[in-house]
C-alpha cells in the first residue's frame, strides 16, 4: 500500500480551479519530485496533504488513514510533516530550541506535570534533549547548538528547519525547495542529505525548481500546469515528455529535453 495516496483532489479559490482532479501516490523507499512552472499549484498540495486547506474534492489518505479530515498537528503526529518556501525559523531562539520545538508533538506530559516537574516530565525533557541532540548531529549543526537561529547563514538556516521537521519523528518529510538561495556546493550537500534521510526510511516528496536536483535525486516525477497532472514518470522520461517541455519552455524545439527547468 502507497504511504501517501492523493486522489482525484482539487480545491476551488474563488472561480480559480488551483488544484483540479490530481492523484499519485508516494510509495514505501521513494523520493517523488513534485515540479511545475510557478503557479502551478505545488505548494497549494502541500497546504492540501499538511492540512492547512481542505480539498474540496477527492482523498489524502495515509497508511489507508483519511489524512484530509484530520487537524494540522495530528497529520504531524501521523507522521507527516513539511518545511516551507520561505524559511519558518524562531529566529530569536537558539538552534537547539528551534529542534526542541518540533518535538513539541511527541511529549505526552500535560501543563500540570510540567509545573510540577514531576519524574515523567524531567524523564521526558531528557528523552527530547538528547533526541534534538541526534538530529543536529546527523544535520551537521551539533556545534551550533546554542547560536541564535536568526545569525545562522542562510543555507544553514535551510538545514536548521529540516532538523527541526525531522525532529517531529516523520515518516514521510514534505520539503517545499529545500534548495532555493543555494549555492551548487549546498545543492550537493543537500542531495546527500536526502538521500541520507531516505537511508533513515523516510519517505520524501520534494517540490524543487532546481532541475539538477530534481532529475539527480528523484525516484519518479509528477509534473502539474494549472492545478492539473501533465506528466508522471521517472527523471529520463519527464526531460523528454513533449508536454513538460511545451508547459517550461512554450517549445517543442531542438536542445529542450536538456534545458528543462522551473522559471
Amino acid at each position: 500500500m502507497p504511504e501517501l495516496n492523493l486522489t482525484d483532489i482539487g480545491i476551488r479559490f474563488g472561480g480559480l480551479r488551483a488544484v483540479d482532479g490530481l492523484s499519485f501516490a508516494l510509495e514505501p523507499g521513494e523520493i517523488l519530485g513534485l515540479i511545475g512552472p510557478n503557479g502551478a499549484g505545488k505548494t497549494t498540495v502541500f497546504n492540501l496533504i499538511t492540512g492547512v486547506y481542505r480539498p474540496h474534492g477527492g482523498a489524502i489518505t495515509y497508511d489507508g488513514r483519511a489524512l484530509h479530515r484530520l487537524l494540522p498537528h495530528q497529520i504531524v503526529a501521523a507522521g507527516v510533516v513539511r518545511t516551507f518556501q520561505n524559511i519558518r525559523l524562531f529566529k530569536a531562539m537558539t538552534v537547539l530550541e528551534n529542534v526542541l520545538a518540533g518535538r513539541h508533538c511527541r511529549t505526552r506530559v500535560g501543563v500540570v506535570g510540567a509545573l510540577l516537574r514531576t519524574a515523567a516530565q524531567r524523564r521526558e525533557e531528557r528523552e527530547s534533549a538528547e533526541r534534538a541532540g541526534e538530529v543536529l548531529s546527523f544535520l551537521g549543526l551539533y556545534h551550533k547548538r546554542d547560536e541564535i537561529a536568526g545569525n545562522l547563514p542562510y543555507g544553514l538556516q535551510r538545514r536548521l528547519e529540516i532538523a527541526r521537521a525531522l525532529a517531529t519523528e516523520p515518516r514521510t518529510l514534505l520539503l517545499d525547495e529545500p534548495a532555493a538561495g543555494m549555492n551548487p556546493q549546498e545543492s550537493r550537500e543537500l542531495m546527500d542529505l536526502i538521500r541520507s534521510i531516505l537511508d533513515r526510511g523516510i519517505n520524501v516528496l520534494l517540490v524543487e525548481h532546481d532541475m539538477k536536483v530534481v532529475m539527480g535525486l528523484c525516484h519518479r516525477v509528477v509534473v502539474l500546469e494549472s492545478g492539473r497532472k501533465i506528466a508522471e514518470g521517472e527523471p529520463a522520461e519527464i526531460q523528454r515528455h513533449p508536454e513538460v517541455i511545451r508547459a517550461y519552455l512554450g517549445t517543442g524545439g531542438r536542445g529542450a529535453r536538456t534545458q528543462v527547468a522551473g522559471p
